[in-house]
């Protein structure tokens, strides 16, 4: 039976929290569609519309698995070995959800539980419509939305859970940093740190997209044929949405409108503004120009990096973070032409390797003064912080680099790709019966 807390014994919430946790929700809502403009812009013509509705039929579907287990697997109180809690445990918000007047039950700090949910769900939309840039253009669109469903349940939801539920990758002392430094008073003396989702989104969707982008193989032409970005300005509007979202993102983890979320979001601003810098610059030092492309995405690798980090740096580590990301992901995209995988719009060469770098810069740049251990940069044992990410972003690139493969095999007679006569033809017209733009259709009718 749900528990339910009467209007009149209700608690007293900050108005102003509550406002700002449910802005912060909607900004990275916003975030999906801006990653579909992103996305749809990197893609060719003939694909646009199935890259954004990768992105839309993500949104679609985690919002109701979310409502009916997600939520439960990832915060719920009935753990199951540190890796997920029990779904049945609060299946459809039972138990979350008070009465009439909105009132909640186990409310999360300084407003109602259920604002909580609304803001957790949308890391889980955006967490898996990322993975979709990297299998563009020939992935079954029913395929997809199967897969979105499995991959948050058997994969987002535990991570979640790992991470910030209290679970292996935490701060309990039941969790791989405990085990390895000790703890006091059932916390670990050396707690890992994951502000707003290295570890659990970047880090998640980049080794996830990397596994698809193996399995399912690569594009027709791959290596023969320039997969150019078909609208540029598109991509541009992208970035700029997800900039704009992310400090929903980032300065909401704060959970509150306080200093700790005026400092996410002064870092956010200033990791970015560096990354693109560091892009350009290594664009311009290697290829000889800096591009509209290599701004828009210097300015995702810039978020990305600083996710984690966003609520325990100074801003001038922010502004090293930021660079140094912006250079490692500019020379991380080549690595698909090296090793041969089609990541087709560059998420193992942004999120991946921006999250890791991210998660583990921690280490260096903790300052220790914003409820943290100290990095390296900030001396006394800095070292045992940097030891801590760097083991929670290898256990996190294991478990994901498992699941995201049964997840690929369990849904393999589905079908994962298109006929190959339809993806020379366009992904559009196959699994959608349209087109983008008018000089298509007229071209496809005549």
């Amino acid at each position: 039976m749900n528990s339910v807390i009467l209007a009149q014994d209700a608690p007293t919430f900050s108005a102003g929290d509550s406002a700002w946790m449910l802005m912060a929700a909607s900004l990275v809502l916003l975030m999906t569609p801006g990653l579909a403009f992103f996305y749809g812009g990197m893609s060719r013509q003939k694909s646009v519309l199935n890259m954004m509705m990768m992105s839309f039929g993500a949104m679609g579907v985690i919002a109701i698995v979310y409502i009916l287990w997600g939520w439960s697997m990832s915060y719920g109180t009935q753990a199951i070995a540190g890796i997920f809690a029990n779904p049945f445990e609060q299946f459809g918000l039972a138990g979350v959800i008070g009465d009439a007047d909105g009132w909640v039950a186990g409310a999360t700090g300084t407003y109602p539980q259920v604002i909580d949910v609304g803001f957790q769900v949308t890391f889980a939309i955006i967490t898996c419509a990322l993975i979709s840039g990297a299998i563009a253009e020939r992935t079954k669109f029913g395929t997809w939305l199967a897969f979105t469903a499995l991959w948050v349940t058997l994969c987002y939801f535990p991570l979640a859970h790992m991470v910030w539920g209290g679970g292996l990758l935490g701060d309990g002392e039941t969790g791989f940093a405990s085990w390895i430094f000790g703890s006091t008073d059932g916390e670990a003396n050396v707690a890992p740190v994951d502000f707003a989702g290295g570890t659990v989104v970047h880090i998640n969707a980049g080794m996830a997209g990397l596994v698809l982008a193996v399995l399912i193989g690569k594009r027709l032409g791959f290596g023969k044929t320039a997969f150019r970005p078909h609208n540029l300005p598109f991509v541009m509007l992208g970035a700029a949405l997800l900039w704009f979202g992310w400090f929903g993102f980032n300065a909401g983890s704060a959970f509150a409108a306080d200093g700790a979320a005026g400092l996410a979001w002064v870092n956010t601003t200033a990791a970015t503004a560096a990354a693109m810098l560091g892009w350009l610059a290594t664009e311009r030092l290697r290829d000889g120009h800096a591009t509209s492309l290599g701004a828009a995405s210097g300015i995702v690798a810039g978020l990305v990096a600083i996710t984690p980090a966003a609520g325990s740096v100074h801003p001038l580590g922010a502004i090293a973070i930021g660079a140094i990301a912006g250079a490692l992901a500019a020379l991380a995209i080549s690595l698909k032409n090296r090793f041969g995988y089609d990541d087709a719009l560059d998420v193992v060469g942004v999120h991946l390797v921006a999250g890791l770098w991210g998660t583990i810069a921690i280490g260096f740049f903790a300052t220790g003064t914003f409820g943290t251990a100290p990095g390296l940069f900030y001396g006394g044992d800095g070292w045992k912080l940097l030891v801590v990410q760097i083991v929670i972003a290898l256990v996190a690139l294991v478990f994901t680099a498992i699941m995201t493969t049964v997840c690929f095999y369990v849904l393999k007679p589905l079908g994962w790709r298109i006929d190959e006569a339809d993806e020379s033809a366009g992904i559009d017209g196959a699994e959608h019966a349209e087109t983008a733009y008018e000089s298509q259709t007229q071209a496809l009718r005549g």
